[in-house]
């Protein structure tokens, strides 16, 4: 996941995939099919790890606590996952790849979570009722990312305190509209 972070996709080969991981080719691909294949299951995985993180951080939680719970365990995950997380930016943007309806699937998997949180807000009048659950599900997951890649690129000795505490205030924000 580093090395294609790193390089790219297309400028990372299978020998270099195997050399980084200390493995011989053969085992590479006695593992998977293919380049293509390892790269989907490094979606699967980091994808299904963030979903697992977001259900666990909202579970009991009231929709406002469940919100501000949402955009900590994003920050917390892209802090712990970085490379993933500028994988995962740059692949959404990309939309000739073979990969593209799994990563559309797992992403709807991470944004529904957030999605069933917003839902509880706005059924609980906590958010406005006219709000586009879909969509702001949608910005929240995607804001936190890109923020959170921002900060971890350009200002990584900023506190995680203080990259919430600026993400809450948004969600804060549309929570008075």
């Amino acid at each position: 996941m580093e090395l294609i972070a790193e390089q790219g996709y297309s400028a990372t080969t299978v020998d270099d995939i195997a050399a980084r991981a200390g493995v011989a080719k053969g085992t590479v691909y006695y593992n998977f099919q293919s380049k293509t294949v390892l790269f989907e299951e490094l979606l699967r995985h980091g994808i299904g790890l963030l979903t697992a993180e977001f259900r666990a951080a909202v579970a009991g939680l009231p929709p406002r606590e469940a919100l501000a719970a949402l955009v900590r365990a994003e920050l917390e995950y892209i802090r712990r996952y970085r490379a993933f997380a500028q994988l995962l930016l740059s692949e959404m943007w990309r939309t000739n790849r073979e990969w593209q309806q799994t990563l559309r699937l797992l992403r709807g998997e991470a944004i529904e979570v957030i999605a069933e949180t917003v839902r509880a807000g706005v059924a609980s009048g906590d958010l406005p009722a006219d709000l586009d659950v879909r969509t702001a599900s949608s910005a929240l997951f995607g804001v936190g990312l890109v923020v959170a890649v921002d900060w971890l690129v350009f200002q990584p000795e900023r506190p995680l305190e203080d990259v919430e505490d600026a993400l809450l205030s948004i969600v804060r924000r549309v929570a008075e509209v």
